[in-house]
């Protein structure tokens, strides 16, 4: 069976990943890896992983519901988003992976550097840039 890995955060851009991911599962019979990616440490604390479980298990009875064989995990070891998604990629051979992508400032792309930027480069596979909609 074939897997397709989405980026998951409970924002606009998580929701059109999950959304368009959820729709190519569908139609190729494949598996879903729904991965939420969090580094740790002092910015995700305990109502923070509480608030994740109860998101993720949301996001897990609906594709339970619409039939779409699914796994869903909340990552927390360290790594950035960019890097669990290209593992998690790599671990399952996925035939390719989907993000969401937002609308950020120039100054913000030159600061932040770009997770989306990093997955394109750097994937083992093709990746589906989804934009978020206007509104969500």
């Amino acid at each position: 069976m074939t897997a397709i890995v989405v980026g998951y955060v409970p924002k606009a851009e998580g929701r059109a990943a999950l959304r368009r991911a959820a729709e190519e599962a569908r139609l190729r019979g494949a598996r879903l890896i729904v991965v939420n990616s969090a580094r740790g440490g002092r910015d995700f604390d305990d109502d923070d992983a509480v608030r994740a479980d109860a998101e993720l298990a949301t996001v897990s009875q609906q594709l339970k519901d619409a039939g779409i064989e699914a796994e869903v995990r909340q990552l927390v070891r360290g790594m950035d988003v960019a890097e669990d998604l290209i593992a998690v990629a790599e671990e399952n051979t996925a035939d390719f992976i989907v993000i969401g992508l937002r609308r950020r400032s120039p100054v913000g792309k030159l600061i932040l550097g770009s997770n989306a930027q990093r997955i394109l480069l750097d994937a083992p596979c093709p990746v589906l840039a989804v934009k978020a909609e206007d509104v969500d």
